[in-house]
């Protein structure tokens, strides 16, 4: 049976990760998954594979970025078959190092061009979305921002809510200064502290606080506020706002996943992300995630708007360690964390 294993150190605590045993199985009808992605987002996905073949999955969940790090440093003694990834950075990482297979083209060919690796070495599954969340009885469309820069100006003051410890977010923000540079980046996010914005822990946390009129606004993942609505209907009293296409603020991130260089069991492998991009997953993440499914032929959830235009698939990370440790350097610098 599905047998989640935890490893949830931040990309500092790296080397608790190290000192941690491999949990490999001989088994041939087993599979080993690094999981950046939740289990309470995939952990049905992997339990309903496992009920429909019959291959065990041992699972590791962690960071996407600490798991890179480890599949880096164990190499071909790595006990990995599959890697899940929350965003194409780290997949993008370990093809550079080739240590990822090719994947079939009937993998491939589930998905567009934008949505996979130029050199076929890994596929996005899922697509999450960065919206502004507001509270929909004290502010009108008219009065949302056209850009993620308009949050710095003064009728925002102490009135945005950040999630600077989250990993989406530090998805994003490491995205956002590879893009406009760590001048613009720096800047913006020293301007938000100055202008009051406030640190919550978590995208959930922050939707909540909207919807309570706690505070105003919200940097999320677009999902959070459907999954809410559904939960609490008319009395979630706050809904998603995207940024102008374009805008940086509102990028559309893709969960991805590939397949070990050195797994033993390639086709065992390539089965659990066809699986991942089969119809039925498809629509289980968009229908009950509210997530963005990316297989082609399975339309998203009718509650969501139209896929952001905006979607980061490769993105140049030389080297995922020094990216991330320096987006967390400019975060911890900022002062939101204290706010």
């Amino acid at each position: 049976m599905f047998k989640p294993k935890y490893f949830l150190t931040p990309l500092l605590a790296f080397s608790l990760l190290l000192g941690l045993s491999a949990c490999g199985s001989d088994d041939p009808q087993s599979l080993t998954v690094y999981s950046g992605r939740s289990e309470k987002l995939v952990g049905p996905i992997f339990e309903a594979f496992e009920a429909s073949t019959g291959i065990t999955l041992e699972v590791r969940y962690g960071s996407s970025n600490d798991l890179a790090l480890v599949l880096e440093t164990e190499g071909n003694k790595t006990p990995a078959d599959v890697f899940l990834s929350r965003s194409p950075g780290p997949v993008g990482y370990l093809e550079d190092q080739n240590a990822l297979a090719p994947l079939s083209d009937d993998i491939l060919n589930r998905v567009s061009a934008d949505h996979r690796s130029p050199d076929g070495n890994w596929v996005g599954f899922a697509g999450r979305g960065r919206v502004l969340v507001y509270n929909i009885d004290e502010t009108t469309e008219a009065e949302l921002p056209a850009s993620v820069f308009d949050l710095t100006d003064e009728r925002f003051r102490d009135q945005v809510a950040i999630p600077g410890s989250n990993s989406s977010f530090q998805d994003w923000f490491t995205i956002f200064r590879l893009r406009n540079g760590d001048d613009a980046a720096i800047n913006w996010l020293d301007d938000m502290v100055a202008n009051g914005a406030r640190f919550y822990p978590k995208n959930g946390a922050i939707v909540e606080a909207v919807g309570r009129n706690e505070i105003q606004f919200g940097l999320v993942n677009h999902y959070y506020n459907f999954q809410k609505v559904a939960v609490n209907g008319d009395a979630q009293r706050s809904a998603n706002w995207g940024f102008a296409d374009g805008d940086s603020g509102g990028l559309m991130i893709i969960a991805s996943a590939a397949v070990l260089n050195q797994s033993d069991h390639q086709d065992l492998a390539q089965e659990l992300i066809e699986f991942l991009l089969s119809d039925e997953q498809q629509t289980y993440l968009t229908e009950s995630v509210y997530e963005y499914p990316l297989a082609i032929g399975v339309s998203p959830s009718a509650v969501l708007p139209d896929t952001p235009a905006d979607t980061v698939g490769a993105i140049p990370i030389d080297d995922v360690s020094s990216a991330f440790t320096r987006t967390m350097e400019i975060i911890e610098a900022s002062g939101i964390l204290d706010q």
